[in-house]
């Protein structure tokens, strides 16, 4: 189900960000750091099919996306190397805490990624800050 961290439409200098595959706690997780931080307006999509729907009907400006999509199980890196390789895909970030995972992420074409485990840590805001400034959104947090 795809939700929205807030009711109201986004100031045109907000950032749009698509989550893709988290479970319901992670998912409120990140999307209360996106929106505390960066008055982001948050979506959500369960399965890459969804992911790819909600990207082809909305402009993001940055895209989450699990190791491991909660809903099915699938490959959040198969995910991140089909956008990583679409001409007009936004910036596409992992969220797992493997290092593994992350450096195949980056070797696919994702801007560095976080881990849940580092989701309050202000190591993440920069790291979403920069990855925000490549869609040319502002870098600086709310």
């Amino acid at each position: 189900m795809a939700t929205s961290s807030s009711n109201s439409s986004p100031r045109p200098s907000s950032p749009r960000i698509l989550s893709v595959g988290q479970c319901g706690a992670d998912s409120r997780s990140i999307a209360s750091l996106l929106s505390t931080h960066f008055a982001a307006t948050v979506d959500t999509a369960d399965t890459a099919a969804h992911a790819r729907r909600r990207i082809a009907e909305t402009a993001y400006d940055l895209v989450l996306v699990n190791r491991i999509l909660d809903a099915d199980g699938d490959s959040g890196l198969d995910l991140i190397t089909a956008l990583a390789a679409a001409a007009a895909s936004p910036p596409v970030m992992l969220v797992s805490d493997r290092a593994d995972a992350q450096s195949s992420a980056t070797t696919a074409g994702a801007v560095p990624g976080f881990g849940k485990a580092t989701l309050r840590q202000a190591s993440t805001v920069t790291t979403l800050q920069r990855a925000l400034a490549r869609s040319g959104k502002s870098s600086t947090p709310a």
